[in-house]
């Protein structure tokens, strides 16, 4: 079986690495195509090194622009690599414009897609990414579920017979790397004592593109009780001067992203975590490290669970007693024993099989 992957952006390549160890066991011909929608050293070179994920075979690097401009490059470039090595099947991962780029060239010439981390739903259509997942998943073949949930949603949309539950392949990633890291000299490297310090991430369009919400979010990051570790992302960085909001006051500490062994080590040993990503939540979930979500929504409901993750969609309106309280609470870690919403970490070998399984299934 020659399998390629797509990926893009920094999440994607973690999600890689446990895919590509998987499709080597199995001994597919696994290529790996990067589009270069996140072409900065820190946001992917990085992350192949750090996880020893094979080289990309080819780098379209498309770079930043519209999502119209982004995408249609994309899909140009992936339409003639798929041309050119005539995949079996090509794998796509998450709901970045890398992942509906990947799809829609695909499916236009016949070639059968898999979606890795398939069913996810924020329902909030205004999101760019809620747009690329169910897009994506409709335009795929294969649909490979991370949860019971995510399968629930893609029957509701009559997707059920395309659909497979595997678990979810961040958990592989999240539990081997934990296994390894050291918290303490992560902290110390931070210039943080363990467990007295919060870890932020603030990279979404949502909150980045919007003037008054990216102030208020930033204001109560500085006036945190705790030191705020922030790992600033090159989108924060742009909108924030944009926008005239200064990040390197107050509580926060501001440092370069972090490789994904040190983002690991980092939310270990954080007090609590506050975000706007998706992935995050769920790694702390993993962690058992507090999470705030500065967003209406969440893809990842079974986070909520005993409120290790809470949902802040208006920072402006929690008052500084109330932000104490959540950024310093301690969930009762009782409500979750035996409970493993997204697998035990055999996703990536579960999601190859599957792959294998569909594409001997059309021969």
């Amino acid at each position: 079986m020659r399998l390629i992957s797509v990926v893009g952006a920094r999440p994607q390549f973690v999600k890689l690495a446990p895919i590509a160890a998987a499709a080597e066991k199995r001994g597919v011909d696994h290529i790996i195509v990067h589009t270069g929608q996140h072409y900065d050293h820190r946001m992917s070179d990085v992350f192949f090194q750090g996880l020893s994920i094979p080289a990309p075979t080819v780098n379209l690097d498309v770079g930043s622009g519209s999502h119209a401009a982004q995408t249609g490059a994309m899909m140009t470039g992936l339409e003639r690599e798929f041309g050119r090595f005539e995949p079996d099947c090509v794998l796509v991962y998450g709901d970045t414009n890398s992942t509906l780029a990947a799809a829609l060239a695909a499916v236009k010439i016949h070639v059968p897609v898999a979606h890795l981390e398939a069913g996810l739903r924020s329902h909030n259509r205004a999101m760019p990414e809620e747009h690329n997942r169910v897009l994506s998943d409709h335009a795929s073949d294969l649909l490979l579920a991370p949860t019971e949930a995510a399968v629930e949603n893609l029957g509701n949309e009559g997707l059920a017979e395309r659909t497979v539950l595997t678990g979810d392949v961040m958990t592989d990633v999240c539990l081997a790397t934990a296994q390894g890291a050291d918290s303490a000299a992560v902290a110390a490297a931070l210039g943080v004592v363990p467990g007295e310090y919060v870890l932020s991430t603030i990279h979404r369009a949502e909150t980045t593109d919007d003037p008054a919400r990216l102030a208020a979010v930033v204001d109560k990051l500085a006036t945190s009780p705790l030191p705020v570790v922030l790992p600033v992302h090159p989108r924060l960085r742009a909108k924030a001067e944009q926008a005239g909001v200064a990040l390197d006051r107050g509580s926060l500490r501001l440092v370069e992203p972090l490789g994904y062994a040190d983002m690991v080590a980092a939310v270990s040993g954080a007090r609590s975590v506050v975000t706007d990503s998706g992935g995050l939540q769920k790694e702390c979930f993993l962690l058992d490290t507090p999470c705030i979500t500065v967003r209406t929504e969440t893809e990842w409901g079974e986070t909520l669970t005993g409120e290790w993750n809470v949902l802040v969609p208006d920072a402006s309106s929690v008052s500084t007693s109330q932000w104490e309280s959540l950024l310093t609470r301690t969930p009762d870690p009782a409500v979750r024993e035996g409970y493993f919403p997204y697998g035990k970490g055999d996703a990536a070998v579960a999601s190859v099989e599957a792959i294998d399984r569909f594409v001997r299934s059309r021969r």
